[in-house]
C-alpha cells in the first residue's frame, strides 16, 4: 500500500486508515483485535481513535475504552513498531468535564491520560476533536453562527494549546499535531500561530469528506494545500449510506443506525439520512454498476483521486465488512468513471 506524508511533519502513515471509534460498543474487543490484525496484514498501519470513544452512543462510562482495546492489542510483542496511532482530545462535551473547554492545561492531562490506556510512549498524530469556539461540522452547517467571538481569546487560546502540544513533542509523547472538524479561517489561524511562536505546525485535519458531503472540496482544499496539511477523511461511506444497507426503509440489525435507535435515537445517522442523501445513493450504486465496479470500493478509490492529499479513514463493525473493503484497495478509479462521477455530483449536491 502506499504511504502518505501528514502535512510536513516526518509522520509516514498508510494511504487508508483504520478507525476505531465502535470499539467497545458495537465492535467487541476480540473482533477489534482481528481487524487489527487484518488492516496491517492488508498494508493498512495507521490506526484513529480518540478519548471519548466509543460512540453511538457516547457514553460517561466507556470514555476510553476503545483507546483501551487499542492499547492491549499495541502491548502485544511487535504491534507497536508496525502501526501508526492518532487520537484525540474531546472538544466541550457534557458527557466528558462537564463541558469544560479544552486548553493547555487539560490537553498535558489528556495526552498523558490517552498514552496510558494506549500503553505507549508516544502518539504519532494528537488532534483536537472539534474546536472550542464551536464548528460547522455535524450538520450545523445550516445554523452555524461564527458571530461574537473574541478574535484575540480564540488567538490565546490557540497559543497556550500550541505550547502544550509544543512540550509533548520536544518530550517525545508526540509526533505530529492535528485538528478536526475545523474551518478554513481556524486552520489559518493554528497555522499562523504556530509559526509565530515556534510550536508544531498542523500536519493534519480530520474532517467529514465523501461522495455525499463534500464541504472540503472549496476553502478548506485550498488552505490545507497552501498549508501543506492532509486531509484525513472520515466517513467516506457516508456512516454506511453508501453501501445501499439503508435504502429502501431498511435497518439492518446491528447497523449504526438501528443501534442508535435502539438507545432511544432516531436513527438518522446523525442527519445524514434523509430522502435526498437516499436517492443519490441510489444514483451512486447505478453508476457504479454501469462500470462494473462495487460501489464501496469506489466510494473509497474515488477519495485516493482528489487534487489534494487525503488519507480516507474507514471503519468496520465487523470483520466481514472490513474484508470486503480491503478487496477493493489498490484499485484505481477510471477517468471516465471520474467523469460521471463529476457530472452525478452536479445533481446531487450536499443532500445531507
Amino acid at each position: 500500500m502506499k504511504r502518505v506524508k501528514l502535512g510536513g511533519s516526518d509522520v509516514e502513515v498508510s494511504e487508508i486508515c483504520l478507525g476505531t471509534m465502535t470499539f467497545g460498543n458495537q465492535t467487541s474487543e476480540a473482533d477489534a483485535h482481528a481487524q487489527m490484525d487484518r488492516a496491517v496484514n492488508a498494508g493498512v498501519t495507521f490506526m484513529d481513535c480518540a478519548e471519548m470513544y466509543p460512540v453511538n452512543p457516547v457514553r460517561r462510562e466507556t470514555i476510553g475504552k476503545s483507546e483501551e482495546i487499542l492499547g492491549r492489542w499495541l502491548s502485544k510483542p511487535g504491534n507497536r513498531d508496525r502501526v501508526e496511532i492518532a487520537t484525540k482530545v474531546t472538544g466541550p462535551s457534557q458527557t466528558l468535564r462537564d463541558g469544560q473547554p479544552y486548553d493547555g492545561a487539560i490537553v498535558r492531562q489528556t495526552i498523558d491520560a490517552s498514552l496510558r490506556r494506549l500503553r505507549t510512549d508516544r502518539i504519532d498524530l494528537y488532534q483536537l476533536h472539534w474546536p472550542v469556539r464551536g464548528t460547522w461540522a455535524f450538520r450545523q452547517n445550516w445554523s452555524y453562527d461564527s458571530s461574537g467571538r473574541s478574535k484575540q481569546q480564540v488567538l490565546d487560546h490557540m497559543a497556550d494549546v500550541l505550547e502544550a502540544m509544543a512540550d509533548a513533542v520536544k518530550s517525545g509523547k508526540l509526533r505530529a499535531f492535528g485538528l478536526s472538524n475545523e474551518t478554513a479561517w481556524g486552520l489559518t489561524r493554528w497555522c499562523d500561530m504556530a509559526d509565530r511562536t515556534g510550536g508544531p505546525r498542523v500536519a493534519a485535519i480530520q474532517n467529514e469528506y465523501s461522495l455525499l458531503y463534500r464541504l472540503y472540496d472549496t476553502d478548506l482544499a485550498e488552505t490545507a494545500n497552501a498549508e501543506e496539511v492532509t486531509l484525513l477523511a472520515y466517513s467516506p461511506l457516508a456512516a454506511g449510506l453508501l453501501t445501499g444497507k439503508y435504502q429502501d426503509n431498511a435497518m439492518p440489525e446491528g447497523s449504526r443506525a438501528a443501534v442508535d435507535r435502539a438507545n432511544g435515537g432516531p436513527g438518522a445517522l446523525g442527519g445524514r439520512k434523509t430522502p435526498l442523501a437516499l436517492a443519490a445513493v441510489e444514483a451512486y450504486h447505478e453508476l457504479a454498476a454501469g462500470h462494473g465496479w462495487d460501489p464501496i470500493h469506489m466510494a473509497i478509490a474515488w477519495q485516493l483521486t482528489r487534487p489534494f492529499r487525503n488519507v480516507p479513514i474507514v471503519g468496520a463493525t465487523s470483520v466481514p465488512q472490513l474484508d470486503h473493503m480491503i478487496a477493493g484497495f489498490g484499485k484505481t478509479l477510471p477517468d471516465d468513471l471520474c467523469k460521471a462521477i463529476d457530472l452525478l455530483h452536479k445533481d446531487h449536491g450536499l443532500p445531507y
